[in-house]
Parts: structure tokens; C-alpha cells; sequence
């Protein structure tokens, strides 16, 4: 980032946030946050309920993360370039919310042409769940980007992302509270009554982001961008910088398969849970809603431990361990017949 800022400013930038401005900025993620944990828990599920194949299930939400691996790239660019951090905050988060209550509120080219042939209601919803992603990617890159511009104090800093992590929860619960009632209120018996369900679900997902990305918008000022406290410029790094570091591949593959190993478990849970256990529809909520809560209060324990070389070995596999357990098929089937 390009430094713009002046001396004069420099004790506004260092000294530590309110509470307020802390507050204002946790909540600028949630409505990103909220949809995608509708996205991955429910979006198979819900276009297998109303329909679609497997096959083409899987195009659409395919489609959605091509999108957002370039968007994400692209994004980050011209963020880095231009700033306006709020604008496409803002802009991304009108794209999130129309294109998340198209792909939920049925298919949008379907009811326009007149016809709901497989291969047209593949491609309208796999259109909207692009645009979702680029959406998505646009809000959650200029928000965290926008971390290190608001304030140059190291202690503000870790608060301000502990505060993001911490309205994820919020986010995370307050879609599987909704999806829960609504599930055990409701009774779908046609695609048209499962259509509803979700679109319900969807629908008080956004209006419950957008009153946040509201506060976040009204709360937080536009940051200027700076990188030091003496308003001294620094060259910017270029891309193709990060392909010769031998650390961004080590990150890159510790986050991809951790990624792939929870969005996976993600979003066939709910298959799993009613096809498989034969329970309740709400527990298409509950279940993930209490490993949700279950992982938080285990990291919670697990910062509080002096980590050491065998500890670290001897918790990962005692975890692995429980993980493999816990996914053997056979052994849940004896448990609930």
C-alpha cells in the first residue's frame, strides 16, 4: 500500500480503537458470513430437493468457486490499487444479497422464458451463483484488507480480527437458530413447500447481514491508506513476488486441504443427517449448529495450552484419530437402530 498519510495524523493511527469503532468494523463480515454457511450447508441439498441432479447440482455450486478463486485475485488488485475499501464493501455486499435471494427464490430465467427445462434451471442458478462469489469475494477481501488502513496499533489490530472471528460465530448460529425454527414450524411436502423453506431461511439471512453491513457502513470511516508511522513510502511488492516464497505454499496447501476437509464435511452433513440417520428435518440445523458450537469451545481450550513439538503431535493425532472414528458409517447405523 501507498502511504498518503502526514505526520500530524500519525498519533490518530497509532493510538488504540474504542470499543465502538471495533464494533462497528466485527460487523461488516456477517452478512458474508451468514450466507456462505447457507451456502455450503444447504445449497446441495436444497437444488437435490427441488429437482436438480447431483451432476448438476454440483455444476452450480462448482461454478460458484471458479468465480470466486478469480474474483478473489481480481479483487484484491484493484483493491490494492484504487482503495475505496467501503465502496466495494459495498457494492459487493448489494451483489451477495440479490444474486443469494435469486439462487434460493427460485429460477430467475425459468419463470422469464417460460420454460424450467434441467439444462436452463442448471445455468440460471450456476449465473447467480457466480455472481454470488464475485460478490463475495469483493466484500470479504476489502474488509479485511481495510484492517491494517483503519489503525497502525498492533493491539487494535488482533482486536479488530478477534472481533471479525467473533461475529462469524454470531453469523454461524444465527443461520442455523433460523433454519432450525423454520424447519421444525414448517412441513415440506412438494418442491413448491421446500422452496419456501429456504427461501425464508434466505431471506432472514439477508435482511439479518444487511442490518449489520448497514452499522458497518454508517460506523466505520473510510481509511486513508498508510504503512508507517514516519510517512515513509515503501515500494509495493509485486505479485509474482509470492511465487518464489517458499512459505506461500506451505500456507497455501495447509489452507486448501484444511478448506476442503471442512467445506466437504459441510455440505454433505445434511445429506448424511436425513438420508442416512433418517432424523428430524430440524436437525438439518441442530447437528451442524452443536459441532459448531462443540469446535469453538475446543479451540477456545486448546489456546490456553503451552504447545510444545509432542504436544502439537500428540493432539493432531489424537484428533485424527477421533475424526476417523466418528466418520465410520457402520458404527452411527448401530447407534441409532
Amino acid at each position: 500500500m501507498h502511504n498518503v498519510t502526514e505526520d500530524d495524523d500519525d498519533d490518530s493511527v497509532t493510538k488504540r480503537l474504542g470499543r465502538c469503532s471495533v464494533m462497528y468494523y466485527g460487523v461488516g463480515h456477517m452478512l458474508n458470513d451468514i450466507t456462505a454457511s447457507c451456502w455450503f450447508t444447504y445449497l446441495l441439498l436444497f437444488l437435490t430437493d427441488i429437482g436438480l441432479s447431483p451432476r448438476d447440482a454440483a455444476t452450480v455450486m462448482l461454478s460458484g468457486q471458479i468465480a470466486d478463486g478469480f474474483a478473489t485475485i481480481f479483487a484484491g488488485e484493484l483493491i490494492d490499487r484504487f482503495g475505496h475499501f467501503k465502496l466495494w464493501h459495498g457494492a459487493g455486499s448489494i451483489l451477495v444479497a440479490v444474486s443469494f435471494s435469486s439462487v434460493f427464490g427460485g429460477c430467475v430465467p425459468c419463470k422469464i422464458f417460460g420454460t424450467s427445462s434441467p439444462a436452463l434451471r442448471t445455468v440460471g442458478y450456476s449465473i447467480f451463483a457466480a455472481i454470488f462469489n464475485v460478490g463475495w469475494a469483493a466484500t470479504q477481501v476489502s474488509h479485511m484488507s481495510m484492517l491494517n488502513c483503519i489503525t497502525l496499533n498492533s493491539t487494535s489490530r488482533v482486536v479488530l480480527a478477534s472481533c471479525r472471528n467473533a461475529f462469524t460465530m454470531v453469523a454461524n448460529l444465527s443461520l442455523y437458530a433460523v433454519a432450525f425454527i423454520i424447519f421444525a414450524v414448517t412441513i415440506a411436502r412438494t418442491h413448491a413447500d421446500i422452496e419456501n423453506q429456504y427461501r425464508w431461511i434466505a431471506y432472514l439471512s439477508i435482511f439479518i447481514g444487511c442490518c449489520f453491513v448497514g452499522i458497518f457502513q454508517l460506523g466505520t470511516k473510510e481509511p486513508r491508506l498508510k504503512v508507517g508511522v514516519q510517512g515513509s513510502n515503501s515500494s509495493r511488492i509485486p505479485w509474482t513476488y509470492w511465487f518464489k516464497r517458499v512459505l506461500y505454499y506451505q500456507v497455501a496447501l495447509v489452507y486448501v486441504l484444511t478448506r476442503l476437509v471442512v467445506n466437504v464435511s459441510q455440505a454433505y452433513l445434511a445429506f448424511y443427517v436425513i438420508d442416512d440417520l433418517q432424523m428430524a428435518q430440524s436437525a438439518k440445523a441442530l447437528v451442524p449448529a452443536i459441532i459448531y458450537i462443540s469446535s469453538f469451545l475446543v479451540s477456545v481450550i486448546l489456546q490456553e495450552i503451552q504447545w510444545t513439538g509432542r504436544f502439537l503431535k500428540a493432539y493432531y493425532s489424537a484428533g485424527a484419530i477421533i475424526w476417523i472414528f466418528c466418520g465410520d458409517r457402520s458404527k452411527h447405523a448401530k447407534c441409532f437402530n
